[in-house]
């Protein structure tokens, strides 16, 4: 078969409905688009997406013209959006590829291949394997009866195992004029696939098999509708009705209403055994319905599966709702005498260190307190320190109290309130506030409260892997149980984003059901505030002399390394770059005081500024950056000044901790500015003039475009309207092109030289100069 005739209409039509999905979407739309078989459209419909999704996908058909953005101006649902899809389409076949899976490499000319040599069948059914976050991937019960048929096709009524195949439309493949010309559609709710799928099989008269894996089955561990409680889940009632009418329809599929009939009834106790579809509130009436439902199709002559099963189909033919309750309880009464067991022990084991905090849990929420916490325990600072502040002036009725280690009370600036963690006041705090601030994790053993509202800030934008993600790179993950990092994620109520990158980061690698707040960071605020006196101020209490440039050089932490190691030669460099430059040098705060540091600031070869409290500042003071990875530089770039890259270990550290984007491409939107991989290129960079010149200029802007998208000034207003005042997150962002940003050093030296007024001279004199 022939690829991308011009003109003519592609072999697929991969249909892909979208909703609240982007931290998924990218890896989707790519597995698609990347496939070696390229004679297809993508025809994505955004079903009112509320976050990005809308924006990816128009990014994605801008630079890619196979790629189709449909946006419905309201949400109708996942039916509604693949119906969308279908009137669109203009392939041989129509693909239905759910947005947070994947196409495996190879899928599409695999299953180009098999269509031809199967002559077109109006179905082709293929194979797929479930993938966790936790990095296993699970093969289908699939794969052996895919591979009994070959290349010969069938008729599905004639073969009723393949209809026990799981019953969802993106493992098959439907040749769009059978789709079409039976007046297939998607109906309304969930457990649309399964009347899809099986009102299709029973139609096609062709049907073959593709025993190779396509589609790699995302299992979000939240997120997914189907995995979300609630009265939705008794839309599975109505699809089968549908079913059944369709088989009233068709005398002649008689000897398949059994199979239908017990498809139908293991569907129910399926749905009816989960906690995450059905709640106890809606147990009762969803098993009596089911009953209702058994009593009205159960075909003449059906017999009941044996075992366990058997005697559940038999409880809910009955409708003894108690009867099967029992069956459930002696079945799980192994298993859940072993858990409380295991769940007592540890109880014990911590009662008398919970007394008191188990006494505060039962005492009602403080409407009115709110407890902030940065960088484990920390003094004040961060993202966290401008919500408080910010939260003094608009939400004054709102008690902010910190949480600090012991042994740090000293750094909390006077007139702050302050618990020392693990006293008796943190955990009542903890127990009773409505708000909890971080911008790390709290404690572990902490329990959420359904009443309290718990806004996780961040402290960077990921440029290295975070989260799940790193399970792949055992440096990074040493000591780490991801299991216990996500039981502390599922606390967040919201998560606060500074720009689209991170949303969808956020979003991916911690797969919990927080809220994205998509307003800026707050501690960059200052970026937009600052006036030139407050950038003088700041420069004269570091010891910057009036005219000296200063330079920031501030690396991150290496998961690969312990302790730090410099990563250059600085009192090679801070010699070669003359003294007119001053060089800053801030090691992270995971590392400890370093004597080499301080033997060069004796010696006036730099500053060092790593104890500095505030790293604001050092930005503030900055003419220009040196960093190498560290998520600095995306604050940084607020401020409009230059950046330098400085990435001498770059292969080691992609391959030690991963990254999420090529920081050295030189590309604009990825390179913040000019790239020195060894000492020579840097000193080489700032000899030259390169480190600010029209190239770098023009990177950085691209930078600031993607990276600053939602600061501006106005970050902490939005998050404490949004947080404590429950209005929307409001003024909305401005324009890159509209922000006023603190001056450089230089312009605020310009800005407040004092002026030199020309005396003015007696006419006389002027005569007589003249």
């Amino acid at each position: 078969m022939s690829e991308a005739v011009t003109g003519s209409a592609p072999r697929f039509s991969v249909i892909v409905p979208v909703y609240k999905v982007q931290g998924y979407l990218r890896e989707c739309l790519d597995s698609v688009l990347t496939q070696d078989f390229t004679d297809f459209e993508v025809i994505a419909v955004d079903d009112r997406s509320p976050d990005g999704c809308g924006a990816i996908l128009d990014e994605y058909a801008a630079r890619d013209p196979r790629v189709r953005a449909v946006h419905h101006t309201e949400n109708g649902g996942i039916g509604r959006a693949r119906n969308t899809g279908v009137e669109q389409a203009r392939g041989d076949y129509l693909l239905f590829l759910d947005s947070d899976d994947t196409y495996a490499p190879g899928s599409l000319r695999a299953m180009a291949d098999r269509l031809e040599q199967t002559a077109d069948p109006e179905i082709l059914l293929f194979d797929h394997v479930r993938t966790y976050w936790w990095d296993k991937v699970q093969p289908s019960a699939s794969g052996e009866l895919l591979a009994q048929t070959g290349t010969e096709t069938f008729r599905p009524a004639d073969r009723l195992e393949f209809l026990n195949l799981f019953a969802v439309v993106w493992n098959r493949a439907f040749r769009r004029d059978f789709f079409t010309g039976n007046g297939f559609a998607f109906t309304d709710g969930v457990y649309e696939d399964a009347l899809m799928v099986y009102t299709t099989m029973l139609t096609a008269e062709t049907a073959g098999c593709l025993d190779q894996v396509c589609v790699e089955y995302r299992q979000r561990r939240q997120g997914n509708s189907m995995k979300t409680p609630g009265r939705t889940h008794f839309t599975i009632f109505a699809q089968y009705r549908r079913l059944f009418a369709f088989l009233d329809t068709r005398p002649d599929l008689d000897r398949v209403r059994p199979l239908m009939f017990e498809r139908m009834v293991s569907h129910f106790l399926f749905t009816f055994a989960r906690d995450n579809r059905v709640t106890p509130a809606d147990r009762p009436e969803f098993f009596h319905r089911a009953a209702a439902m058994y009593r009205q199709l159960e075909p003449a002559g059906f017999v009941v599966p044996p075992g366990i099963d058997g005697a559940k189909y038999q409880a809910l033919r009955r409708g003894s709702y108690q009867a099967f309750q029992a069956l459930k309880l002696v079945n799980g009464a192994r298993i859940a005498g072993r858990d409380r067991l295991r769940k007592t022990r540890r109880t014990l084991g911590k009662q008398a260190f919970h007394r008191f905090y188990q006494l505060q849990l039962r005492r009602p929420v403080d409407e009115h307190l709110a407890v902030y916490s940065a960088y484990w325990n920390r003094t004040p600072a961060c993202n966290p320190l401008a919500v408080y502040e910010k939260a003094k002036e608009l939400a004054p009725q709102v008690h902010g109290v910190w949480v600090i280690r012991k042994g740090m009370e000293d750094t909390v600036p006077a007139g702050v309130d302050f618990v020392v963690a693990n006293s008796p006041r943190y955990w009542e705090v903890m127990a009773r506030a409505k708000y909890l601030i971080n911008n790390v994790n709290f404690a572990g053993e902490i329990v959420k409260r359904p009443e309290q509202v718990h806004l996780q800030t961040h402290h960077g934008t990921p440029l290295k892997r975070m989260g799940i993600d790193q399970q792949k790179y055992p440096a990074a993950a040493k000591g780490m149980s991801m299991r216990k990092l996500l039981e502390r994620a599922d606390r967040w109520d919201l998560s606060l984003t500074s720009n689209q990158h991170s949303a969808e980061q956020w979003e991916r690698v911690y797969p919990c059901a927080f809220r994205s707040l998509d307003a800026g960071y707050p501690r960059n605020d200052v970026f937009y505030r600052a006036t030139a006196e407050d950038v003088l101020a700041i420069r004269e209490r570091l010891g910057i002399a009036p005219g000296r440039t200063a330079v920031l050089y501030a690396p991150t932490v290496r998961d690969y390394q312990a302790g730090y190691v410099p990563r250059m030669d600085l009192e090679r460099v801070t010699r070669e770059l003359g003294d007119d430059v001053v060089l800053l040098v801030r090691t992270h705060y995971f590392y400890g005081a370093d004597p080499r540091l301080a033997e060069l600031q004796e010696r006036g070869a730099l500053i060092d500024v790593s104890t500095y409290p505030v790293v604001e500042d050092l930005c503030l003071a900055a003419d220009a950056l040196i960093t190498d990875y560290s998520s600095i530089m995306f604050d940084y770039a607020n401020l409009d000044r230059p950046i330098i890259t400085y990435a001498d270990d770059w292969d080691v550290y992609v391959r030690s901790r991963g990254v999420t984007f090529d920081l050295l491409s030189g590309e604009r939107g990825e390179t913040p500015g000019v790239v020195a991989t060894d000492e020579d290129e840097l000193i080489e960079a700032f000899r030259s003039g390169r480190w600010d010149g029209a190239e770098a200029t023009a990177l950085r802007t691209a930078f600031r475009a993607r990276f600053c998208q939602w600061d501006d000034g106005h970050a902490a207003e939005r998050v404490v309207r949004a947080l404590f005042l429950g209005q929307q997150a409001a003024p909305a962002p401005l324009p890159l092109d509209g922000r006023t940003v603190a001056p450089s050093p230089r312009e605020a030296a310009a800005a407040t030289a004092p002026v030199t007024v020309a005396a003015e001279v007696p006419a006389e004199d002027v005569q007589l100069a003249g």
